[in-house]
Parts: C-alpha cells; structure tokens; sequence
C-alpha cells in the first residue's frame, strides 16, 4: 500500500515538474521546496545500471566534500601505542586501544559517527562485526578506515568524507550538505559525489551506467536531475 504523504508533502511536490532538471536548477528547487522546520540533510540517490549480487559489479568508494557536511563527526580510533597519540593530535574524539572494544561490547556504548583502526587492531574490532556493521560503522581498508595513517584519515572525516555504497537494489544513498547551506555549495558538494561514483564504475558494468540522480531533503519530494552526460564522462 503507497504511503500518504501529508499536506506539507503533497503542497511541496506540486512545485516540482514531472521531468529531469539539470543539476544546478535541481539544487535550488529542492532548497526552495523544504518545508520541514529543522535543518535537513540533502541527499543524492543514484541508481546505476550494475547487480550487486556480483562482486565485480559492486561499486564502493569514498570522497572528500570540499564544502563538508555541515555537521562535525565525532570520530573513535582503535589502535596502539603512539598511534593513539597521533590520532588525539590530528583531531579524534576518542581514542584508545582494546578498552574501546570491550566499552563497546559491554556497555553498547555507540557515542560516535565514524570508526578508525589500526591494521593490528582489526583482530579485536572484528569481534564488534555485529554491532558496527548494520550501522555502517565497521572499518574497512576500501573506505581508508583500517590504516596505519590515522592523522590522515581523522582529517578526512572531519572534513566531509563521505562512503557511498550501493545497495542490493542498484542504489547509492549519500548525504551532500545541509538545507541551510547556500546552492553554490550545495552543487559543489553534489557534483563532487556524482563525478566521485562515475569514475568508480566497474569494468563489468555494461549498458547505461547511471540509470537516474534524484535530489532531496531528508522529507521534502525528490526532484529529478537530467543524468545526460553523466555516463560518457564526469562533470
């Protein structure tokens, strides 16, 4: 059964045309159609032409949004030795060496936005699989978060890294900004994201790489951007 949307929704929707904007007109009509009374995340879903079920076929990457998120990541690093201090000087929230596993296991204690570990922690924070995985928390050497480089890794999170991912349904969900950020930043950020996903397509994927790029606030209608161009060549 479709969902009901409220009269906010359906008042917002009505100022979005049923046809593919360009980028930079999409980005201010998603600004100007928010209606929520909170500062809203602004999202990007791409839906590409690859099946997941096939592992040359998975696209997984990261990327630094030049204008962040509008939100500072608290960020726990597990490591050892002088790694902990390098990652105290280089901005981490928390960090610490096998304690953090067992405050994690034993006191469910999730106080953080993203993980770092060192490569000799990973034995430990794989016990932690169950409970950082569903949430998207679990270190990985692909997304740059099982590192011995953490100074370097810290900063990139804090400033505006992003993971983007697709989903068993050939979708990629990730935010690119606040509500309350101006369109130039937000088309920075969005284009940024987009250039990042197409120059990660798999050798495997054959056909039309990016199917279609919609827009949106965390409640607001989505807005479809014309994906022209997109699929010979990033922006």
């Amino acid at each position: 059964m479709a969902q009901k949307r409220g009269k906010n929704y359906q008042s917002a929707a009505r100022n979005v045309e049923a046809r593919p904007y360009p980028l930079d007109e999409a980005i201010p009509l998603v600004k100007k159609v928010k209606f929520a009374k909170f500062d809203e995340t602004i999202e990007v879903h791409m839906s590409l032409g690859v099946d997941p079920k096939h592992a040359d076929q998975m696209v997984r990457g990261t990327v630094v949004l030049p204008n962040g998120l509008g939100k500072a990541k608290r960020v726990l690093v597990i490591a050892s030795g002088e790694k902990v201090r390098e990652a105290e000087e280089a901005g981490a929230d928390i960090a610490g060496g096998e304690e953090m596993v067992t405050k994690i296991q034993s006191e469910n204690w999730l106080d953080f936005d993203a993980v770092i570990a060192t490569p000799d922690m990973m034995r430990s924070v794989g016990r932690l699989g169950k409970v950082l995985g569903p949430r998207g928390l679990m270190p990985n050497p692909k997304t740059g978060t099982v590192t011995v480089d953490v100074a370097k890794a810290v900063k990139e999170i804090k400033a505006g890294k992003v993971e983007f991912r697709v989903d068993k349904t050939g979708i990629i969900h990730a935010p690119v900004g606040k509500a309350s950020f101006s369109a130039e930043k937000l088309l920075e950020n969005a284009s940024t994201l987009i250039q990042a996903v197409v120059k990660a397509k798999p050798a495997a994927a054959k056909g039309k790489y990016v199917k279609s790029v919609t827009v949106c606030t965390t409640m607001g209608p989505g807005v479809s951007v014309d994906v022209i161009g997109f699929n010979s060549r990033a922006l």
